[in-house]
């Protein structure tokens, strides 16, 4: 006996099973892709003076992804590095240069048990504001560096050091991502902490073409053209003696004129261990301040 069936009464069947099979392609894309946030910069990125035992416990952070690298420079065997990807949390001490062997070398942290930087307040805020999305986080960063002199994308030498590594350490998570995880990754901002340094004579005149073209260079680089770039910097560094700390502001909120998908971020308000870092409700604060900025962003972006 031959079975016969009608297009016309096969149409409404068929067009459910594509229906279902659409749904099920949907939700897995949806399920398999995750936001990823570069946080880096210099000390305040770091978090050094943020202590470990005043982070107050988040059952969440466990829900977000982190990868890491921090410490001083160059970036090197004493650094703190995490195991891969694992969850949010304080970093221990790496293995510091007691020894000194090289400059810039200030023990990785203050504080024997280690510390953290803005990624927490940050990736908390994130998790509260839109629990639905999955949220990576990479953070590469080392106290005491410049721009210029440690963060220039064009030196294939000493002067780029950090920006390599920055990079090497992205592009390894997200091929982990990808290959252990099972998950697409889309990077979704950098925070960026970072200026200090640049607080001289020779730099802060130099500080706005520098930022922009390390931006440009990360966008380039990782392939993320779209990539929302949050700057800030310790505006009481130096106690309020450093004349050029003013021009650092100035040089950040040019940047993000310049470039609309670049936003100053003021941390004013954040409190201070020392004329140097903030401590440990500054810092997740900074974080915080991020995350309202990010979504501030983004919101204003889908308006237009």
């Amino acid at each position: 006996m031959r079975l016969s069936i009608s297009i016309s009464s096969a149409a409404p069947a068929m067009a459910w099973v594509f229906a279902v099979l659409a749904g099920t392609v949907s939700a897995q894309e949806k399920k398999g892709s995750i936001d990823v946030i570069l946080v880096a910069g210099q000390s305040n990125a770091v978090g050094f003076n943020a202590i470990p035992k005043e982070l107050p416990a988040d059952p969440a952070d466990r829900d977000v992804l982190f990868w890491w690298r921090c410490g001083d420079p160059p970036p090197d065997a004493h650094d703190s590095t995490g195991p891969g990807w694992t969850h949010l949390q304080a970093q221990p001490l790496g293995d510091p240069d007691k020894a000194k062997t090289q400059p810039r070398q200030y023990g990785n942290f203050a504080q024997a048990e280690g510390g953290f930087g803005p990624e927490i307040g940050l990736a908390r805020a994130l998790r509260a504001k839109q629990p639905e999305r999955p949220l990576a986080v990479v953070k590469a960063a080392f106290s005491g560096t410049g721009l210029r002199k440690d963060w220039d994308s064009a030196e294939a030498g000493e002067a780029g050091v950090c920006y390599r590594a920055l990079i090497s350490e992205t592009k390894a998570a997200l091929e982990a991502l990808e290959s252990e995880k099972g998950l697409t990754p889309k990077i979704r901002a950098l925070a960026w902490v970072q200026g200090e340094s640049d607080a001289n004579a020779n730099d802060a005149p130099l500080y706005t073409d520098n930022l922009g073209k390390l931006i440009a260079a990360l966008r380039r680089d990782l392939a993320t053209p779209e990539m929302i770039a949050l700057v800030a910097v310790n505006t009481r560094f130096g106690g309020g003696k450093n004349a050029f700390m003013p021009k650092i502001v100035e040089a950040q909120r040019a940047a993000a004129e310049r470039d609309p998908r670049c936003e100053y971020v003021d941390t004013a308000e954040a409190t201070i261990a020392n004329t140097a870092h903030y401590d440990t409700a500054g810092t997740l604060l900074v974080g915080r301040l991020f995350a309202e900025t990010l979504l501030r962003n983004e919101a204003a972006a889908a308006r237009q």
